[in-house]
């Protein structure tokens, strides 16, 4: 699976003859394939580079471009140089969001052409996903909830953050994910007032909440949730925080729709967070798009204006965190449609208690 004719389809609207890709994330978007390269995509053709690591799976990996073998004597820059002077390209579009300063320094002085920022450009397609998009991230959530449900098996008082993290990442692993999507979270007790907490050395012991946020990727693209659950019986107070919070995702989720923007459905979420009093330990967004990257856009967050597009993914995942004693998130995938969304992850949410 590639996007290179949909990138192709969109470079005269930008005005732009080609684009150049760079990043790790846009090759893998653009390709399907990730060999730390130089892809050029022209409105009739591409070139993509790579080197010796990397040229015998792009070949048989990548279609619709031209690959190419770099070496110490003809590298990227020189292939690019070559391409862009055969078919004549003037507008170079490029990554302006995930390049260098120093990067685009020597792209202007060694390529032939204008580079002009097309950020957007990929940005905009990329926040909605096309069925093939999907079904990959339908997978890797489906490998994240086996995963929650087989660890719950293991935890124990006496482990340690780190333990249960490592448990995390060996069972995605082995149930076909390609790595973690990002650094996993487990934070317990106190920790748990982290939102990025690293899991460390902390034991988890009886009366405590244990968060942890995980995910995998499958061919490229992300899956992400976040489970809290007691270890032990939870006192009054914690259970009530746990209602609140999870009474917050049901109300974001209920908002959640193509075309409405994302403040509309971020406050949903913290209106009901507000009303239960623990408007003020919610220090978040309620949401993020994910994809390839585990950050995207647009966001469900009160710095959203825009219309949410249909096929776009994001997580709920509010969350209250009590500084020097304990926290809550829990957090699902969607994709919105028009008139509602779909929850792809499966994971029970009441309260489970181990």
């Amino acid at each position: 699976m590639n996007h290179i004719e949909k990138i192709a389809a969109q470079l005269p609207a930008y005005g732009l003859d080609a684009m150049l890709i760079t990043s790790s994330s846009g090759e893998r978007y653009a390709l399907g394939f990730h060999g730390e390269g130089m892809l050029l995509i022209a409105r009739d053709g591409a070139q993509y580079s790579t080197d010796g690591r990397y040229i015998e799976a792009a070949r048989e990996q990548i279609n619709g471009a031209q690959v190419v073998l770099t070496t110490p004597e003809k590298g990227h820059l020189a292939f690019a140089r070559e391409y862009i002077e055969q078919k004549q390209l003037r507008n170079i579009g490029f990554e302006s969001g995930r390049m260098t300063v120093d990067s685009h320094r020597k792209y202007t002085q060694e390529l032939p052409g204008i580079l002009t920022p097309a950020q957007k450009l990929l940005d905009e397609l990329r926040s909605s996903k096309d069925e093939g998009e999907l079904a990959l991230m339908r997978r890797a959530q489906e490998i994240t909830d086996d995963t929650f449900k087989a660890v719950l098996n293991f935890i124990r008082p006496g482990m340690t953050e780190r333990e249960i993290a490592a448990l995390l990442v060996y069972e995605l692993m082995s149930r076909g994910g390609e790595k973690p999507s990002f650094d996993l979270i487990v934070a317990a007790g106190a920790n748990g007032s982290r939102p990025h907490a690293v899991p460390g050395d902390q034991v988890v012991d009886t009366g405590m909440f244990i968060t942890m946020d995980f995910g995998c990727k499958v061919e490229g693209y992300c899956s992400d949730m976040t489970r809290t659950v007691a270890l032990g019986h939870p006192t009054e107070e914690m259970e009530v925080v746990y209602s609140a919070v999870l009474a917050a995702q049901k109300a974001g989720i209920n908002a959640a729709r193509a075309g409405v923007t994302g403040e509309e459905i971020d406050a949903a979420a913290r209106r009901v967070l507000q009303e239960a009093g623990y408007g003020e330990y919610f220090s978040h967004s309620f949401g993020h798009s994910l994809g390839v990257d585990i950050h995207e856009s647009p966001n469900a967050s009160a710095k959203e204006k825009g219309p949410m597009p249909a096929g776009a993914v994001i997580s709920a995942e509010p969350g209250v965190y009590i500084p020097g004693r304990f926290g809550v998130r829990i957090e699902d995938v969607l994709i919105l449609k028009e008139g509602g969304c779909e929850n792809i992850t499966r994971s029970p949410k009441d309260l489970i208690v181990l």
